[in-house]
């Protein structure tokens, strides 16, 4: 294994959890939760983060007047 090799799979790493991290906000924004917030948290989490949204239950949403 060279150099090109790990720098080639550490792209494809950051490029999966990136994936990961955008899979994850729309997950929490179709549980009423911050999409944005979800994204970050989920950047060095990763699918620990993905896990807490399964578990977690959806939000009410709250209703404008």
């Amino acid at each position: 294994m060279n150099g090109s090799d790990i720098v080639s799979q550490g792209g494809q790493y950051a490029l999966g959890l990136g994936t990961l991290a955008l899979l994850n906000a729309g997950l929490a924004q179709s549980k009423n939760r911050s999409g944005l917030l979800w994204f970050f948290i989920s950047l060095p989490l990763g699918p620990i983060a993905t896990f807490l949204l399964v578990v977690l239950e959806k939000q009410p949403e709250i209703e404008q007047q």
